[in-house]
């Protein structure tokens, strides 16, 4: 069943490396080109059925969907909130003591805030370099190994359009094709010549026909001159 399903796959294969019936007719290319015109154009941003859909992405991360979306629409990036930064101190009319303790409480936040920042700028000083460099290393191969799978694909493209053009042109399927349209060419011909035969045959059965009526109608004719003498 394979085999079969496999051999009906190959015949639906098209062969454009061997017709050449729209260069020899061009009667038949102004009717291929008519019938197309007829064919509905495509609605402009719907896919075909066979294309994948666009991808979502960023799906369960809504920040970066959101910076994405930004991007997309091309927005300005949108200024940094600097009053989480400031030590406002209280209000010069009658502070009480609960806003001297938020002011205290927040001078603490970004005392603890700028060690942090200083940590990581001086982890960043350190390792910063290497990991920029191994990350632009990463992006290399990757960039490398994507233009090699391009470039294998393009290779096997053309071997596959070469092997599809030898067999269809010069090879196998081609001489194969020229076989049998010569035979079937051949065929038609004897089957207009068997059926020319038969209508000679069948009017020489006519003929021969008419004559032997003529020739009994003359026998008949003969033998009662024959009986009255």
């Amino acid at each position: 069943m394979s085999t079969e399903s496999e051999a009906f796959t190959e015949l639906l294969d098209s062969l454009p490396y061997y017709d050449n019936d729209l260069d020899v007719h061009p009667q038949l290319r102004r009717k291929v080109e008519a019938e197309l015109a007829r064919v509905p154009k495509p609605i402009p941003g719907v896919l075909h059925p066979k294309v994948s859909p666009p991808i979502s992405l960023f799906q369960n991360h809504p920040l970066l969907a959101a910076e994405l979306e930004r991007v997309e629409s091309h927005q300005p990036i949108p200024l940094l909130d600097t009053v989480r930064y400031q030590l406002p101190a209280p209000s010069t009319q009658d502070p009480s003591e609960e806003a001297w303790s938020n002011a205290v409480q927040n001078a603490k936040a970004q005392l603890e805030h700028q060690s942090i920042r200083h940590t990581n700028l001086s982890l960043l000083q350190s390792y910063g370099p290497n990991a920029w460099k191994i990350n632009n290393y990463l992006l290399e191969a990757s960039a490398v190994r994507l233009e090699k799978t391009v470039e294998d694909l393009k290779q096997r493209t053309v071997e596959v359009n070469r092997e599809r053009k030898n067999a269809q042109a010069s090879t196998r399927t081609g001489a194969q094709l020229t076989s049998l349209e010569t035979r079937w060419t051949e065929l038609i011909s004897n089957v207009l010549q068997i059926e020319l035969a038969n209508v000679a045959l069948e009017l020489e059965n006519a003929q021969l026909a008419q004559k032997e009526r003529e020739l009994a109608e003359l026998l008949i004719a003969y033998e009662a001159t024959s009986v009255g003498s």
